[in-house]
């Protein structure tokens, strides 16, 4: 499923057309993906104007002149890819549609927005701009990692009140917004902080370190374009390049890459799902 930096990548790919463009045309090719489109959501954005493609964690925002908020989650397999771009930076013929195109966005000046999604585990929601950030998918959510309020001080005292394992804590997206499995695995190697390690007996020290690193994972995951393993495509249809810079994730059995650490990279299960990690750096 994609993590903040995939959807960070599609949302700078989507803002140069969507952002002030204007809907000539929506159409939705099916009542539902993971859950059922909400009522006239074609008629609803037909006609409308972008003021803004934001994000919050894994979710893309469009807020619309008509005063509501389209939310969009690309799911597992979920893809925005724009063609006839009229300022060049696309291919400019449209492809023919697909059978999992499910959303098309016909956009004044000739570019196409589309969403496919062959799983259909991705969703899309219109909400009143106001009331955006009350929304269920929204609402619990904790503090963006690029954002003011996540900071040590934060960090400390969350992890602190935790005695789950530090990677189940860093999943948590009540704790921070928009990390998943791959760019907590990557954290932790860097930060040189054991995946097993209860969260709640790091040193404050420790804690505090992992917010520059977070941060420094997510920049050059975004740099590059995000982690494509299986379905991740950016909004011009090619591929992220983060997958070839993982210092731990995917690599069971691979020495560790830490200077003059002997390592090999393992991988555990937890909380049922793969954890990579140096069983000597790590602790």
């Amino acid at each position: 499923m994609p993590e903040l930096p995939e959807v960070e990548t599609v949302r700078r790919g989507l803002a140069p057309v969507l952002e002030g463009g204007r809907i000539a045309l929506a159409r939705v090719n099916r009542a539902d993906l993971r859950w059922p489109f909400p009522p006239d959501m074609a008629a609803r954005l037909t006609g409308r104007r972008v003021l803004r493609l934001g994000r919050r964690s894994k979710y893309l925002m469009a807020d619309l002149d008509s005063g509501e908020t389209l939310i969009v989650h690309l799911g597992m397999s979920g893809r925005m890819l724009v063609s006839g771009d009229p300022l060049g930076q696309f291919h400019h013929d449209h492809p023919a549609p697909e059978k999992h195109d499910h959303v098309v966005l016909e956009m004044e000046g000739g570019a196409r927005v589309t969403f496919n999604d062959p799983r259909r585990f991705g969703a899309m929601d219109l909400v009143a701009t106001e009331r955006a950030e009350d929304h269920w998918l929204l609402s619990r959510i904790g503090p963006e990692p690029f954002g003011n309020a996540f900071n040590e001080s934060y960090l400390t005292q969350a992890l602190k009140a935790r005695r789950t394992p530090v990677k189940a804590a860093l999943l948590d997206q009540r704790l921070v917004a928009g990390l998943g499995n791959i760019y907590v695995c990557e954290t932790l190697h860097r930060a040189g902080i054991s995946p097993r390690r209860k969260a709640a007996n790091l040193s404050p020290r420790r804690i505090a370190s992992l917010v520059p690193v977070i941060r420094a994972v997510l920049e050059e995951a975004i740099e590059a374009g995000g982690s494509s393993l299986r379905d991740h495509r950016q909004s011009n249809g090619e591929l992220g390049y983060f997958q070839h810079r993982f210092r731990v994730y995917d690599r069971e059995g691979q020495p560790c890459v830490t200077p003059d650490c002997p390592g090999t990279v393992a991988r555990i299960v937890q909380s049922g799902r793969s954890t990579f990690h140096c069983p000597v750096c790590q602790r």
